[in-house]
């Protein structure tokens, strides 16, 4: 497996030279971009020429992660060409979130052909319930199987996303779904959050899937303002910095969910994932040295797995990037330092995450506020 990296900034390409890679039999390139970017079409342009027969997919993100760096206003772009592995890309147009279930399901079927090792998705950030992705996914896909994914980021603005298969992005809300097959394909994964709870523990008391009207009978948006204080006029973007950690009652696992939107109107707030009524809720705030450290761990649990990694996809979540600020590169340093300077690092910050739980890593939970590693390489 080879990689191939370049970057977009400021007005110019920065290209390092890379004589062995065979750019005309690339499969995938992974193109992270800041969503003032993302439609360009000679960017587009410029990566079609370069890698003439891979899949391209174009996700917009809330920051790109680039080698060491994580910026803002730029386009991380990462070719990978496999040796012995074969790429199936597909995907699919969504226009309301309650088509999320079938959409997913349909996806997964498309993918299931002999020797699937692994799915990656990437998918619109606003107009996708995470919870039923991974149900529909669940639904079709072999217990043996894994898959993790990732939504699309618009900074901290959440008013469009934009993810596209070989094409330039447009207004389509899209989910796009790759497919890994053969024995030689490894991948190594591990997730950390690291977020502290705070404030009362609540009963979710009206809920319907990914929206929640009250906690403890009391309007959640009425909550939200009162612990924000002067930051509650900045919603729905100052919510990333509490998000709401949930459990159902008696279970030692618990999940983070993200805030996407407000209604002034019935007082509501919708989140990146279901969350069930009847579940136990509590908000919770960034802590530095913890979400660092929760950085550590996860690239550190990630690299016991393989021997020799090739590429690091680093995907973390906005609401870290916003309490990080800037010192948000010390999160990609660190593990940089635990899986070494011969592994080629690219990534973005995300809306969400889909990935295993703690306790299982065949089980897909949807996460919000975590660092995700994912490592690949082939034998």
């Amino acid at each position: 497996m080879l990689v191939d990296q370049i970057s977009f900034q400021g007005g110019a390409w920065d290209i390092s030279p890379h004589d062995d890679f065979p750019q005309d039999k690339c499969q995938l390139v992974l193109v992270f971009s800041a969503p003032s970017l993302v439609c360009s079409s000679e960017i587009y342009n410029f990566v079609r020429e370069r890698y003439p027969e891979a899949h391209i997919i174009t996700v917009s993100t809330a920051g790109e992660i680039y080698k060491e760096y994580v910026r803002d206003e730029s386009v991380s772009v990462n070719a990978l060409y496999f040796e012995k592995t074969q790429i199936i890309v597909h995907e699919t147009e969504i226009d309301e979130m309650s088509e999320s279930h079938n959409k997913w399901k349909e996806l997964a079927n498309s993918l299931l052909w002999n020797e699937l090792q692994h799915v990656l998705v990437f998918s619109d950030g606003l107009q996708v319930n995470g919870s039923s992705l991974i149900q529909g996914m669940k639904e079709l896909l072999w217990t043996s199987i894994g898959f993790t994914g990732w939504l699309a980021g618009d900074s901290a603005d959440f008013k469009q996303t934009f993810v596209a298969h070989n094409r330039v992005p447009d207004s389509r809300k899209v989910i796009v779904v790759v497919g890994f097959y053969g024995e030689s394909f490894q991948i190594g994964k591990w997730s950390v959050g690291w977020w502290d709870s705070f404030g009362q523990k609540r009963k979710v008391t009206k809920s319907q899937d990914n929206v929640v009207y009250e906690l403890d009978g009391k309007p959640i948006l009425d909550l939200y303002k009162t612990y924000l204080w002067d930051q509650a006029r900045d919603l729905p973007s100052s919510g990333l910095l509490f998000p709401l950690n949930i459990y159902e009652p008696g279970s030692d696992t618990s999940v983070v969910r993200t805030l996407l939107s407000i209604n002034e109107n019935d007082k509501s707030v919708t989140f990146a994932g279901n969350v069930p009524q009847g579940y136990i809720a509590q908000l919770m705030k960034g802590n530095f040295n913890r979400i660092i450290g929760g950085a550590a761990q996860a690239a550190d649990i990630g690299i016991s797995w393989m021997k020799n990694p090739s590429f690091a996809l680093l995907v973390s979540c906005v609401g870290r990037k916003l309490v990080l600020w800037q010192r948000s590169e010390e999160e990609v340093e660190v593990i940089r330092g635990i899986i070494g300077k011969s592994v080629a690092i690219g990534g973005f910050y995300s809306y969400w995450e889909v990935w295993p739980s703690e306790h299982d890593i065949l089980d897909c939970q949807l996460h919000n506020q975590t660092m995700t590693v994912t490592l690949f390489w082939e034998i």
